[in-house]
């Protein structure tokens, strides 16, 4: 074939997915191609303007560690931090930013325009070139051909996407860009498994219409996390976001009008993302909700346009307007862009390799929403391991995966092309059954030499890396050899904080096992001349696995046990609602799929693992009480399905 331009990799779409993949295979020495429509929007937030959150944050640790962009550019747009779940365990706590929109794009343009071995191309790609089962470039409807030995697909939402606000459809990537139609159709004539899926976007909202006084504060930590390792400080200027709540006024408005949600007209078919529903699922799913919640968040520092996080919407804008007016402190609020639902086409990711490779065409690989999830979090991992094994392959490298025990993102993959999706897939701590050991502040410990190993951890970073693990080293044997004793000045004050005996002596390890006693308490216990060897974040990493230790033993324990039980037989008569702590979703899940033993249960997507422990142990008491006969699935040879009401 003749070609106007060959390159090592191209990567298709400028998206958090495609950003991170191209810069991948980029610094892996391949020459690369970011193909997008817009050269202007490369890193667009499409939805929210932020990074991070529950799940989510961890991800962005993980893409850190191992040589990732997305952590560096938030940590240089953010404008407010912020560690969510603070007062619980240090598994499950979780950095977050908003961003400067803008900011946000023009750095991670700069970022990527800065990498070597990285080339930036406008145009739409409509076609793929494959021969022999292996894919050889790209069509353009400009009529350009692009080759390539590996291409990544990492279009977003624009594959054949529909956009819906009331009852006018047209066809769309996002709000005021074109749907990618002739890509989509050569995507399904490689005879992958295709779905449609469905997000939603709110309305942003005119910051100088605002009575703000009407809205509660939230303002950002005094002590910013950054996302990445490489960053010491967060210096830029902090913004507040605020806080309000939908009422009874607009529920009932909502309701009155649910004939002009293409959600409830039966417009949309497909299935949106259960953790993000638009204000009218909220409405109708949860009638006996006086109010929900509403986050006001500011898009950036030299605009007033102000996102409306939890009222995600596609009714009618001039509707729109009318229920955000029924709101105290938006009486006289206007609506800079109302909100809109979309459809898109996704593949099946069971059609993949655990190297986001298809496997039905060689050096084809796909990341991001293309595959089934949500989230700019949940694109950029993917985007970065579909970079890393298209430059790896296309250097005849061996290609490289991450395992569920040591990362999120191994999970994520693992879930995806074993289980697929029924549903836009989020990343959330439960769906790791190593998540004690998986914490945002050890993603380094567990990945980052694996970023050195592949070239894509430089060797300052590196220097920081093996740095910071002395310091750590030596901060846990201090806190194991320091002791705080009864004759102390400061022991009355940490036994009335912990509101309990300390004993004669206990070490400042024992001592941060205590109610009440944090890291701000242990510095203050440690000699000045110590407390310059540490930082505050090395603190709380060697405290974390101190806490952590005797846990990770009986998690192990745990897991085994799971496994050891999938021929266990799930009754008949079994109820899972009878099961304690089971959230709706798995109540869904299992009821709609009725597996017949523990094993078939294990393999539901999005079963938890703390969701299967629970299941578990209710099985076993069932067949405790009724060992024999016909609570078993299989009676005198015959196979005994469950009925279902």
């Amino acid at each position: 074939m003749i070609f106007d331009e060959h390159f090592d990799v191209i990567v298709i779409g400028a998206g958090h997915a495609g950003c991170e993949a191209a810069s991948a295979a980029a610094r892996l020495g391949a020459n690369t191609a970011l193909l997008t429509l817009n050269l202007d929007l490369i890193g667009q937030m499409s939805c929210n303007p932020a990074i991070g959150g529950i799940g989510k944050g961890h991800l962005v640790r993980e893409i850190d560690a191992l040589g990732g962009i997305m952590g560096r550019v938030i940590d240089r747009t953010g404008i407010q931090f912020r560690l969510l779940n603070r007062s619980r365990g240090p598994a499950v706590r979780a950095p977050r930013a908003q961003a400067d929109r803008a900011m946000y794009r023009v750095e991670m343009r700069r970022t990527l325009e800065g990498t070597p071995n990285l080339s930036l191309r406008q145009g739409l790609v409509t076609g793929l070139l494959i021969e022999d089962g292996r894919v050889l470039g790209v069509e353009l409807q400009d009529s350009r051909r692009m080759g390539a030995t590996a291409v990544v697909v990492a279009t977003g939402t624009f594959l054949n996407g529909q956009i819906h606000t009331g009852r006018q459809t047209y066809s769309g990537g996002r709000a005021g860009e074109p749907a990618s139609i002739e890509f989509a159709q050569a995507m399904k004539r490689l005879g992958l498994r295709v779905g449609r899926l469905k997000t939603g976007t709110p309305p942003r909202l005119d910051g100088r219409t605002i009575d703000w006084e009407a809205f509660e504060p939230q303002p950002p930590d005094e002590r910013p996390v950054p996302f990445s390792f490489s960053t010491d400080y967060i210096g830029q200027q902090q913004m507040n976001c605020h806080l309000g709540y939908t009422n009874e006024s607009v529920h009932a408005a909502i309701r009155a009008n649910l004939h002009e949600s293409p959600l409830y007209s039966g417009k949309i078919t497909s299935i949106g993302p259960r953790y993000c529903p638009s204000i009218e699922d909220k409405v109708v799913k949860f009638p006996e909700k006086a109010r929900h919640q509403l986050f006001l968040e500011p898009e950036g520092y030299a605009t007033n346009e102000v996102y409306l996080n939890g009222f995600s919407t596609s009714l009618p804008a001039q509707l729109q307007q009318e229920l955000v007016g029924l709101i105290p402190g938006f009486e006289r609020t206007r609506i800079i862009r109302p909100g809109y639902a979309i459809e898109y086409d996704f593949v099946d990711p069971k059609e993949l390799t655990p190297f986001l490779e298809t496997a039905k065409v060689k050096s084809l690989f796909l990341a991001g929403q293309i595959n089934g999830t949500t989230g700019y979090e949940e694109a950029a991992c993917q985007g970065l391991l579909a970079g890393i094994n298209a430059g790896l392959g296309s250097m005849g490298r061996p290609m490289f995966r991450l395992s569920r025990r040591e990362s999120y993102i191994g999970v994520l993959i693992d879930d995806l092309i074993t289980h697929g999706v029924d549903e836009p897939y989020r990343m959330f701590t439960s769906r790791s059954e190593y998540r004690l050991a998986l914490r945002h502040d050890n993603a380094d410990e567990r990945l980052e030499p694996h970023g050195k190993e592949l070239g894509l951890v430089g060797d300052g970073e590196w220097e920081r890396f093996n740095q910071r693990r002395a310091r750590l080293a030596k901060a846990r044997i201090f806190l194991k050899q320091s002791r705080l004793r009864r004759s102390d000045g400061r022991y009355e004050i940490c036994a009335k904080l912990s509101g309990q005996d300390l004993g004669d002596s206990l070490t400042l390890a024992e001592l941060a096992l205590r109610p009440r006693i944090d890291v701000m308490t242990i510095m203050s216990l440690m000699p000045s001349t110590a407390k310059g060897e540490f930082t505050i974040a090395d603190l709380e990493t060697a405290l974390a696995d101190h806490l952590y230790a005797g846990y990770l033993d009986s998690q192990d324990a745990g897991l085994r046990r799971l496994h050891q039980h999938d021929a266990l037989n799930i009754p008949n008569s079994f109820s899972f609602r009878t099961v304690g702590s089971l959230s709706q979703e798995i109540l869904e899940r299992l009821e709609r799929a009725q597996p017949e033993n523990f094993g078939q249960a294990r393999h539901i997507p999005g079963m938890t693992p703390a969701a299967l422990s629970n299941l578990l142990v209710h099985l076993t008491a069932s067949q405790q009480r009724c060992p024999a006969g016909l609570n078993g699935r299989r009676v005198a040879g015959f196979h005994v399905k469950r009925s279902v009401s």
